[in-house]
């Protein structure tokens, strides 16, 4: 039974950098500004330094408030489209007031339910201890205007730490769980770790920083209801990486992502309503031995600003 009827590959923290990837922060001077993606999900800026630290030099208690929005050739969450490898359009807002955040994202997608878009909201705590910056939230995610019956909406908490090694290397490992993915009655959970280098800039970018990221994740489920089967989906993993240039509030992300599922499981897991015939056949999980796309290899250029 296709799984995307009911499943929208889903797991994460939420604002705007893996189709961009967390969420919003203002930006710091002397950070790398790109993405250790660990799959935060909710639109246009993903796990992205840009947005997720609070400007230097203000009072602890300030308010402080991020908005932004961008583009993507594709939106890819842990490796998969869930734009069907079109173009995607979002944007981004989020409030803090100290450590405490809070805020909500809107994302075109392109899936078998046919959602208008995906909207999250998000809040949590981001406390630092020993030089390490942590980040414990909860996101749920909405899907407005699905064609089927059973609605897939969800929620999620994700732990998440950053860490700087040098003045130009910083490492970030993360933790999501959500009791009922999508509500299709499984848990699931994903781990994943980064790091991310600031890169010398030339003359010819003058003005402008940049900096190599790359991250891996495994992502795996528990069982789903007995109406969807019961078998678990299927679990995988996926990396990425790419570099991120930086001029202002402006933004441009050049990113390679990949996953080890088959084209079988990438349709069990997907629902791809453009799923081809003619792969392996399992009688459980895909007793047709439909094929998709969504999870192959896929080179993404993402644009984006943001304001505080």
């Amino acid at each position: 039974m296709p799984i995307f009827e009911r499943i929208m590959v889903a797991v994460g923290n939420a604002a705007l950098c893996s189709a961009l990837s967390s969420v919003a922060y203002a930006q710091t001077t002397s950070e790398p500004t790109g993405s250790i993606a660990l799959g935060a999900r909710g639109g246009f800026s993903a796990d992205t330094r840009t947005l997720r630290t609070q400007p230097q030099g203000g009072p602890d208690n300030a308010f402080e408030y991020t908005m932004g929005a961008g583009m993507a050739s594709d939106y890819i969450y842990r490796g998969v489209t869930l734009s069907d490898h079109q173009p995607a359009v979002g944007a981004v807002f989020e409030a803090r007031f100290g450590s405490f955040y809070g805020g909500s994202t809107i994302t075109s997608v392109k899936l078998p339910t046919d959602p208008a878009a995906e909207l999250s909201f998000s809040s949590g705590v981001r406390p630092s201890l020993s030089g390490i910056d942590f980040d414990f939230g909860f996101t749920y995610f909405l899907y407005p205007g699905e064609v089927s019956t059973t609605d897939t909406d969800y929620w999620e908490f994700v732990a998440r730490a950053d860490k700087k090694l040098t003045e130009k290397v910083r490492v970030a490992a993360g933790f999501g769980f959500s009791p009922n993915i999508s509500n299709t009655g499984a848990w699931s959970k994903y781990t994943a770790a980064g790091i991310g280098v600031d890169l010398p800039t030339s003359e010819i970018l003058q003005g402008a920083s940049a900096s190599f990221t790359a991250s891996a994740g495994y992502f795996w489920f528990g069982n789903q209801s007995p109406a969807l089967g019961g078998f678990p989906l299927p679990a995988y993993a996926n990396w990425n990486a790419g570099v991120t240039f930086t001029r202002n509030r402006f933004h441009l992300d050049l990113r390679y992502y990949d996953t080890n599922l088959s084209r079988e499981n990438c349709f069990v897991f997907t629902g791809d309503p453009n799923a081809r015939a003619g792969g392996r056949a399992d009688p459980l999980t895909n007793p047709e031995g439909l094929t998709s796309g969504w999870c192959s290899a896929t080179v993404v250029a993402k644009f984006w600003f943001a304001l505080n």
